[in-house]
């Protein structure tokens, strides 16, 4: 293990080793949850990467389709930003060797998804871009002899001096550790794990954004939360995800009598914006119907080759969509809020970035559009590292003490609720009470529930810590946002208000 490093990179998905790639030649150390290319959403990530690189496409109309998908709210500037960097960004990962797909022709094969109006998603094995480009990036970083990966160890809180953030304490192994550094990047991933129902990893804790937020960070627009409207439904904790790219192959959404709902509900049908897909089949649902996705047609016989990821965790259920519908509900997928950022992944706490699902930069709005997550991630974490290299290339941030040292355990309260129970009572009250339809009465009782559990969980070493603050982050700011915009649907307030057609931004109350 090394004993120096100038930068500290919280998690090892795609916007984590992005930007400690960028850093070099900066002498940078990697913490991991778990092994390296294990427990990140990135792996699990099968859409691909949306980059105008068609012959009828622009940044320009990506820009449209993002900020459409935003509702209303997106920051202009960095939807400008990361429209007019994508096509690099994919130059980027090619010279790196990622193997994305192609046409007979040569030419990168392009995929469409919901809310896009031309085809520019960039995939690689068919569903499987994530993990190709996980797996690229990782190859990249174990190469470079100024990046240093350390496993399985939890960050747990930002250190600070002054007000200012110099180093992150965490465990690994049941030990205490302390990092000291001059510049830290939090790239941890989202949330999904608050959920009962979610297609993240069960490492997707929130950890980064309850970190920053116990210290003191600016946060924002916490109550837009992105259930993907096709998880697959088949008992499985995380649900498998089945790719919007499938219904960009023209598979329709049927329930359980052979109707096709969607055509009733949007003039784009299965590709309308994913909230709207989400929330019929969420009505549907709670109708006492069941949900299928009817490739047969549009795909069939091409399903193992064109989708080979889905088609595999539908066959390991017994279900084969060539000829039967693929069983359907919605899940949490993605956190459009998270730690406020600039356009350079600064936060408001010196010394400390943000990137990838971890921070908010304002690029998704209400309501993300498909295919811009890893795009972000990649745009982001790339000028977050260029801004630390430019800011601090003369300064002396760099080449600070990062030697582990131990640091205090807090003391534990023997808890009325073991922690299985907390854990299972905070992602069904997230679900039921803050999920795909809320109000203000489901809202307020979520709240008090999570109060009564951060009184028992609130200084445990262990994923409950990170989700109580987060939980308590998204549900407040649901309440505050009396209306209905994006991913964020209340059924108390169903309409749009101009009043709220502004990004949300907020701290935390108390530290948990």
């Amino acid at each position: 293990m090394s004993t120096r490093s100038d930068v500290i990179v919280v998690g090892a998905g795609i916007a984590g080793l992005i930007a400690a790639l960028k850093l070099q030649p900066a002498r940078v150390t990697v913490l991991c949850k778990t092994r390296l290319g294990k427990g990140a959403a990135t792996d699990w990530a099968q859409g691909g990467i949306a980059a105008a690189i068609g012959k009828d496409d622009s940044p320009r109309l990506h820009a449209i389709d993002t900020q459409l998908a935003g509702a209303g709210i997106s920051d202009r500037k960095i939807v400008e930003i990361l429209t007019r960097d994508a096509p690099a960004q994919v130059e980027e990962l090619l010279a790196l060797g990622a193997a994305f797909d192609r046409t007979e022709g040569g030419e990168l094969a392009l995929g469409r998804e919901a809310a896009h109006q031309r085809r520019r998603i960039v995939k690689a094995g068919g569903d499987a871009t994530g993990h190709e480009i996980l797996k690229t990036l990782i190859e990249a970083v174990r190469v470079h002899p100024s990046i240093e990966v350390i496993e399985d160890v939890t960050a747990l809180d930002l250190v600070l001096k002054s007000e200012r953030v110099c180093g992150v304490s965490a465990i690994a192994n049941g030990a205490a550790l302390e990092f000291r550094t001059g510049a830290v990047v939090l790239a941890t991933g989202g949330i999904g794990r608050l959920y009962r129902y979610t297609t993240n990893p069960v490492e997707a804790t929130g950890d980064g954004i309850a970190m920053a937020a116990r210290a003191g960070a600016l946060l924002a627009d916490m109550e837009f939360v992105q259930f993907h409207p096709t998880a697959l439904a088949i008992g499985r904790d995380p649900m498998p995800l089945v790719t919007e790219a499938v219904r960009g192959e023209g598979a329709t959404l049927v329930n359980d009598l052979g109707e096709r709902f969607m055509l009733s509900i949007h003039r784009d049908a299965e590709l309308a914006p994913r909230d709207v897909v989400a929330r019929a089949i969420f009505e549907q649902l709670q109708r006492g119907r069941t949900v299928g996705l009817d490739a047969r047609d549009a795909i069939g016989a091409r399903f193992p080759e064109a989708f080979p990821t889905v088609f595999g965790f539908c066959m390991d259920a017994g279900i084969d969509p060539r000829v039967q519908n693929i069983p359907v509900a919605p899940a949490a997928h993605y956190l459009m809020g998270g730690i406020a950022v600039d356009e350079w992944g600064r936060t408001s706490l010196e010394n400390l970035w943000a990137c990838g699902e971890t921070s908010a930069s304002g690029v998704h709005g209400a309501n993300r559009l498909a295919s811009n997550s890893l795009l972000e991630a990649l745009v982001y974490g790339s000028r977050a590292a260029v801004d630390i290299a430019n800011a601090h290339r003369d300064s002396n941030l760099f080449a600070r003490d990062a030697r582990p040292v131990a640091a205090s355990t807090p003391s534990r309260r023997d808890p009325r609720t073991t922690a299985a129970q907390a854990l299972s009572d905070i992602r069904n009250v997230m679900y039921s009470n803050v999920g795909l339809v809320r109000d203000g009465a489901a809202l307020r009782a979520a709240l008090a529930r999570l109060d009564e559990l951060s009184a028992e969980f609130g200084d445990s070493r262990d994923e409950l810590r990170s989700l109580l603050v987060v939980g308590r982050l998204i549900a407040e700011a649901a309440l505050a946002r009396r209306e209905s915009r994006g991913s964020h649907y209340r059924s108390d307030y169903p309409q749009t208000n101009e009043a709220f057609a502004k990004r949300s931004f907020t701290r935390l109350r108390s530290v948990a």
